[in-house]
């Protein structure tokens, strides 16, 4: 296809030798009546065209019926090219011929006896609209060179397929494409919002010359090799549930398609579940990492159907980071859901790090230290406990704007995307105590209570003071909780992979944090080593040492914190959770008698091994 001149039937004719499938020339299905309008100088309109591509349409659908053909037509607007693959979606391909006008005019001065003359020229470029899903061919190269490219699009199909051109879904296909892989790109049409969305990116990109984009799901599903890998990089819930229930019909057994979003890891095992039954195979992998992980390596995290990830297992190993010693940042995690729990609790430990960092920046400004002197005390830090939330806190606190600090202008409203939410929900499912992620995510929800802490500032008034404390013990401190934090987060995987028998290995997880990932450190590096001999790491040596050491500077901090009002929910969370941890004896042993005394539920002694239940009358014990 395309305007007259640019060589359709030259082409047509050299890709028939070569696939021994007829040509047929659309000039020659013109009515008699179309020539002669043409060759007087008038352009034809639609109601002139459209009994000419009905005619082409039927010669297609005739000769498809034993084989295939090839037919040069100009097809210039998309209703056209509508017209003539109608009720043959599927199996049109459209070859689009691409060419500048001036290119085109010379040839079509040079051309002997055609009924179209070169004055109609100038009408076809203005009624011209280039297709988005048409192979194309630039006609400045040579008609072999052109014919060798097509022929090579037309027979290979690409090896890996993506939906969802959203940032992540963007930089994914770039590292993919980047590692040598042909990818297929699919975005939603969505007239006025969502338009060329794949198109615009694969000409945006060098990288992308081999990719096909889509925005027609049949076709982008056509275009893969079978068995067919598809990665969703769809928002979770409700939109990944429709494009799946779109890929169902179009998808063959033992395809696999992977979830990347952040879906809950519930959900993952429903997909799961629906998929199986129609013999499609399903992970759920989560990604982390941010645009810039997804493009030169993220951390990766699949679980779910082992089969499918040997399938997938070379692509996602080629474009995920690499650990220190050349490992890829990729590993099976386990069955079912696992592959997003753990992304889940990932987001959730970084929660509760972003918060660390996010209170010790406060209490230092409340030590009358402005942005610049705060990322200097910082600075140091990254010697001997780097991490890559803390390096782009030092980048943003030194950013400035005009005349000051840019993190001065910006509104004190922390939003969230819902995983810490539901990391902190598994967290009381599951009965695990991570309380730093849990009161992180609580100190976001009362920075969204932005009126109502105006209004009881103006009401009680601001009671903070000036904090005097010095730099090495909120380093210290900064430390201790870190490590707290961690615990908790492993020690909820633990649980749910005996709970839900993953078998999860967790020196292997740990291992594919240390680079790609949010929450990659100093720290991450060396818990493979620990998490191999302590399923507690709070009762490591190394860990033991340092928790000694460091306690005093935490409970101090924090001390000094609550006595000038300033509000640090997350270290004062490290600080309880970490004396209530390292008590023998806890004040439980009254709730467990108030439980008994207004419901009955029992209680154990102490006295006796605990494996007794006990019930006491209270009320009789009391009046006698």
């Amino acid at each position: 296809m395309g305007v007259s001149g640019s060589g359709k039937t030259t082409i047509g004719k050299l890709l028939s030798q070569k696939t021994q499938f007829p040509f047929f020339d659309g000039d020659d299905y013109h009515p008699e009546e179309n020539r002669k309008k043409m060759t007087s100088g008038t352009p034809l309109d639609d109601n002139d065209r459209k009994g000419w591509l009905q005619a082409l349409n039927q010669l297609a659908a005739e000769k498809l019926q034993s084989g295939s053909c090839i037919i040069a037509c100009s097809a210039l607007k998309e209703s056209y090219r509508d017209i003539l693959k109608e009720g043959l979606e599927n199996r049109v391909r459209f070859v689009y011929l691409r060419g500048s006008y001036q290119q085109i005019l010379s040839r079509v001065q040079s051309r002997q006896e055609h009924f179209m003359p070169p004055s109609l020229l100038a009408s076809q470029f203005e009624t011209l609209e280039p297709p988005v899903e048409a192979i194309t061919a630039d006609i400045a190269f040579g008609p072999e060179q052109i014919v060798s490219e097509i022929m090579e699009t037309l027979m290979k199909k690409t090896e890996f397929g993506l939906v969802g051109l959203g940032v992540m879904g963007k930089s994914l296909c770039r590292n993919l494409a980047g590692k040598g892989f042909r990818v297929s790109m699919y975005n939603r049409h969505l007239p006025g919002q969502e338009e060329n969305i794949a198109v615009n990116f694969k000409n945006e990109y060098p990288e992308l010359r081999d990719s096909l984009p889509f925005d027609n799901l049949e076709a982008f599903v056509d275009s893969l090799q079978v068995p067919r890998k598809i990665l969703l990089m769809v928002p979770a819930g409700k939109p990944a549930d429709l494009i799946l229930e779109a890929l169902i019909p179009l998808l063959s057994e033992n395809d696999t398609i992977i979830d990347g979003g952040n879906s809950h890891y519930t959900d993952t095992r429903k997909r799961s579940e629906l998929l199986a039954a129609h013999h499609i195979r399903f992970i759920g992998c989560g990604v982390s990492g941010g645009e810039e992980g997804a493009l030169n390596g993220p951390s990766l995290m699949p679980g779910g159907d082992v089969t499918a990830y040997k399938e997938i297992q070379p692509f996602l190993e080629a474009i995920a980071a690499r650990d220190r010693n050349g490992k890829p940042c990729c590993a099976y995690i386990g069955p079912e859901g696992s592959g997003h729990f753990a992304k889940m609790v990932h987001n959730g430990i970084e929660y509760a790090e972003m918060q660390l960092l996010a209170e010790i920046y406060y209490l230092l400004a409340q030590s009358r230290k402005d942005p610049d002197e705060i990322a200097a005390v910082l600075e140091p830090w990254k010697k001997e406990e780097n991490n890559f939330l803390l390096e782009i806190t030092t980048d943003i606190l030194r950013t400035r704007e005009n005349d000051g600090w840019l993190i001065d202008k910006i509104l004190d409203k922390a939003g969230n995307k819902g995983t810490g939410n539901w990391t902190a929900i598994a967290t009381a499912e599951l009965g695990i105590p991570a309380t730093m992620i849990v009161s992180s995510l609580f100190a976001r929800y009362i920075s969204a209570f932005k009126t109502d802490r105006e209004a009881m500032e103006t009401v009680y008034g601001n009671q903070q003071k000036a904090l005097e404390i010095d730099e090495e013990t909120v380093f210290n401190a900064y430390r201790a909780a870190r490590l707290i934090n961690h615990y908790q987060g492993f020690r909820l995987l633990k649980e749910a992979s005996d709970i839900y028998q993953w078998q999860l290995d967790l020196p292997e997880l740990a291992r594919i944090w240390t680079n790609g990932c949010i929450i990659r450190s100093d720290l991450m590096e060396r818990l493979p080593g620990i998490l191999k001999s302590h399923d507690n790491i709070l009762l490591h040596p190394g860990i033991v040492s340092s928790l000694k050491m460091w306690r005093p500077s935490l409970t101090r901090l924090v001390s000094a914190c609550i006595n000038s009002s300033v509000p640090v929910p997350v270290l004062s969370e490290a600080v309880n959770f970490f004396n209530g941890f390292t008590s023998s004896r806890l004040s439980a042993n009254l709730i467990q008698a108030q439980r008994d005394y207004f419901g009955a539920h029992t209680y154990r002694r102490n006295d006796d091994g605990g494996e007794i239940i006990h019930h006491t009358n209270w009320k009789k014990i009391k009046g006698s």
